[in-house]
């Protein structure tokens, strides 16, 4: 991945109002040394991030993202980010982004150990390209996450609703599921029940019906998918999140892979068996995800 710029964010209290925060954004060198040696993102991956696309220097649903961002901060016990500064960083990075595709990362950490503020910064760099996994479908591992379906419920400190900075496991998942011959995981419950790829989203379709995992059951709350999902409504679909058995996987219609930056990308094997793959409504759901959308 090749960095482009990067800004750290000197955070204010969230209840902080005024109209310009660019004193408090400093640019920094994005290939050069940024963290203090007790910082525990590094140290404990003690943080949240969010991922956004960047695509022609716009900056793709800034404020599902920011809300997210509130929402780990919160499960975690961070303090709550100022929104309105994150967004001006957010519009600040943008601007450093030309033609194409880019990936956008914001990162909060509980900042060096005993230290008197969190650190937060913003980095963007060449978006990988997506294109194969888009036209020509992924293959997928099911992998069994550990844990059953109601642990999420009766054990909230495991934050496996939060997008953090502890994302081991997930390297891990798709280091297996390529071990295992495919491009990339999906997890399920130990009872047999669907979640999420390690970095992405999964959504069926059966008919004219889409569905997803409900995100109670400690997965991410998708912002692509939320997006995809009222544009679906709009065009007359039905949208629902639901407990869904593992076994739907191969039985839909048809089924993606949905995030930020990879977009959508069909889900053409699953444990090595072929699926269905709707090229062309694919493509419309990609060319939809590549619009500018806020």
């Amino acid at each position: 991945m090749a960095w482009r710029f990067a800004l750290v964010i000197d955070p204010v209290a969230s209840d902080e109002e005024r109209t310009d925060y660019s004193d408090t954004l400093r640019e920094i060198d994005p290939h050069g040394p940024a963290l203090a040696v007790g910082e525990l993102s590094a140290q404990r991956g003690d943080g949240i991030f969010e991922s956004l696309g960047v695509v022609d220097g716009h900056a793709q649903e800034i404020g599902p993202h920011l809300a997210r961002l509130a929402h780990s901060a919160e499960l975690c016990d961070l303090p709550a980010p100022n929104l309105a500064q994150w967004r001006a960083a957010v519009e600040r990075v943008a601007r450093e982004a030309g033609r194409g595709e880019n990936v956008m990362k914001l990162l909060l950490s509980r900042g060096v150990e005993h230290g008197p503020a969190p650190t937060a910064w913003i980095t963007l760099a060449d978006a990988p390209d997506n294109t194969h996994g888009r036209t020509a479908g992924v293959s997928v591992a099911t992998l069994d996450r550990g844990y059953a379906l109601d642990v999420p419920a009766r054990a909230p400190w495991l934050l496996l609703g939060a997008k953090t900075l502890s994302y081991a496991v997930n390297m891990a998942a798709i280091r297996e599921a390529k071990r295992r011959g495919a491009d990339d995981a999906v997890f399920v419950t130990s009872d047999g029940y669907l979640l999420e790829a390690p970095t992405a989203s999964v959504v069926l379709r059966f008919g004219d019906r889409f569905v997803t995992p409900e995100p109670q059951a400690g997965i991410l709350h998708g912002t692509t998918q939320l997006s995809l999902f009222a544009h679906l409504e709009g065009r007359g679909f039905d949208t629902a999140y639901e407990t869904v058995p593992a076994g739907d996987l191969t039985r839909a219609d048809a089924a993606w892979l949905l995030s930020s930056v990879r977009l959508a990308a069909p889900i053409r094997a699953v444990d090595g068996a072929e699926v269905p793959v709707d090229r062309a409504f694919t493509d419309e759901l990609n060319a939809y995800l590549l619009s500018p959308r806020d």
